[in-house]
C-alpha cells in the first residue's frame, strides 16, 4: 500500500509517533510511506514557535531509522493542508481525530477532480495523563512533555 501522512511534528511527541507507526503498519513491509513536513512558512502559522524544516525533518528520520519500519519512505515538504494528496495516486490517508476534517476535504476535492478516493485511517489521539490529548501546543505550553507526563 502507498500511504499519506503529515503534520508539522515539533516536537515530536508520543501521539505522533502512533500516528507514524500506524502508517508503518499499514504500509506493509513492500509499501510506500509519504511524509508531508510542514514547511517552515506554512509552519509559521502555528500558535506556537516552531524548529526549521530541517531541524524536525531530522528529528523525524531518526526516529523512522531507529523504529527499523520495513516500509520505503520519503519526506516531502508540505506547503499547505492538502500537500500532493491532490495530485498523486496513494491508497489511504493516516490521520488523527484532530486532522479527520482535512481528510474528508481531500477525498471531496479529489472526487471533484476525477480523481478516486482514497481509504482514511483515524487514529486515537494519545492521551497525557491528565486524560487530554498530547499536543505540540501544550507541550510548549509547559504542561506536558512529549510522552504526557504533567509538568505543572
Amino acid at each position: 500500500m502507498k500511504i499519506m501522512v503529515g503534520g508539522t511534528f515539533d516536537p515530536l511527541h508520543d501521539g505522533h509517533k502512533r500516528l507514524l507507526s500506524r502508517s508503518f503498519q499499514l504500509a506493509g513491509p513492500k509499501g510506500t510511506v509519504i511524509i508531508g513536513l510542514t514547511s517552515d512558512r506554512f509552519a509559521s502559522n502555528k500558535v506556537h514557535p516552531v524548529r526549521p524544516y530541517e531541524e524536525r525533518r531530522a528529528e523525524l528520520t531518526r526516529f523512522i531509522e531507529e523504529s527499523g519500519f520495513e516500509a520505503d519512505w520519503s519526506v516531502e515538504p508540505l506547503e499547505d493542508r492538502f500537500g500532493s494528496a491532490l495530485k498523486i495516486d496513494f491508497d489511504a490517508l493516516i490521520v488523527s481525530e484532530e486532522t479527520l476534517p482535512t481528510a474528508m476535504e481531500i477525498n471531496t476535492l479529489r472526487r471533484k477532480e476525477g480523481r478516486r478516493k482514497v481509504d482514511i485511517h483515524q487514529i486515537t489521539c494519545v492521551l497525557a495523563d491528565d486524560g487530554r490529548w498530547i499536543s505540540s501546543t501544550r507541550i510548549y505550553r509547559g504542561e506536558i512533555d512529549p510522552h504526557g507526563r504533567v509538568i505543572r
